[in-house]
């Protein structure tokens, strides 16, 4: 639970009251300082702290949206406790609309950072420093990289203590049991001793409205579930469980034709996709390995051999 008196990034913020601040990372070459806008909004009754984050990957716009949506719909405040917003973390990639910064890393691999480290570790560094020591539980939404296209879904450790009713909380269409990727957010969170859901939904560079209305509704789960907002958490239907899954990848290079869509329920070898080559010589069919859903889909057209087609589900 929070004390009475939050105090972040230098400033005091007393039950009630609401800031916006700016996280200072680094400086340019220009002398411009990059800073990371951070909503603080507190409620008179004291609660625990909830942080939505979003664009850790800069490419990564539906979490941006539902961030945002959140914040415009008003239900960043809170009726209990204390919501912490921060739509784009990764201000350079979103302005580049790429998943590293400027550094080339991956901001989701270099947690816990380091004062002195590559750009992308100073990111990570104050974060951990100035906003993760605040937090009880926290939610990070992003989507498939690259050509790949997530089914909405929250993933978290079912094993940590509270994590299991959280993820049923959110309400996502499938909850994913996943350990912590090294050095990233989640599981320096984790170590911290916070909870922490992971959202994923749609790909880069898009706006899905299903998938932001799935993000915005899961948020506002929480809240309720947390008792920061008024109301029980709006459940539409309960989410698939899954605690295993299998990538299947391309067994050849070629044009790629999928055949199904995410969120199907598949039997063992139906058909998934073919891979064709241009010049009219073969087509490999992909056929399901074992029976499960299809929880991420690769939209390229053309594909490699050993390139990710399908994540499925392998309980």
């Amino acid at each position: 639970m929070s004390d009475h008196t939050i105090h972040i990034l230098g400033k005091e913020i007393h039950p009630g009251q609401s800031e916006r601040l700016e996280l200072e990372v680094a400086r340019l070459h220009t002398r411009n300082r990059i800073q990371v806008p951070i909503n603080i909004e507190r409620a008179e009754e004291e609660g625990p702290v909830l942080l939505l984050i979003a664009g850790i990957h800069g490419d990564e716009t539906n979490g941006v949206a539902i961030v945002r949506e959140i914040i415009n719909s008003g239900f960043h405040k809170p009726t209990r406790g204390t919501i912490i917003t921060i739509p784009v973390f990764n201000v350079f990639g979103f302005l580049n609309q790429s998943r590293e910064l400027p550094d080339g890393k991956d901001l989701n691999r270099v947690f816990p950072g380091s004062e002195n480290g590559s750009l992308a570790s100073q990111f990570a560094f104050h974060f951990r420093t100035r906003i993760a020591p605040l937090v009880d539980v926290g939610i990070d939404f992003h989507t498939g990289s690259a050509d790949r296209d997530n089914i909405t879904q929250v993933r978290c450790d079912f094993r940590i203590e509270g994590m299991n009713e959280l993820a049923m909380a959110f309400g996502a269409p499938f909850a994913i049991h996943s350990k912590g990727i090294p050095k990233s957010i989640r599981e320096t969170m984790t170590k911290l001793g916070k909870k922490m859901l992971l959202f994923e939904g749609g790909k880069t560079k898009s706006l899905d409205h299903e998938v932001i209305n799935h993000g915005v509704r899961g948020a506002i789960n929480v809240m309720r579930y947390l008792g920061m907002q008024n109301g029980e958490p709006e459940i539409i239907k309960p989410s698939v469980v899954i605690r295993k899954t299998k990538w299947m990848r391309s067994p050849s290079s070629g044009l790629f034709f999928p055949e199904n869509v995410n969120g199907t329920l598949v039997n063992r070898k139906a058909l998934l996709g073919t891979i064709k080559d241009p010049y009219g010589d073969y087509e490999k069919k992909v056929l399901a390995p074992a029976s499960g859903h299809i929880i991420c889909s690769n939209t390229a057209a053309i594909v490699n051999r050993g390139d990710a087609l399908f994540h499925l589900s392998a309980d």
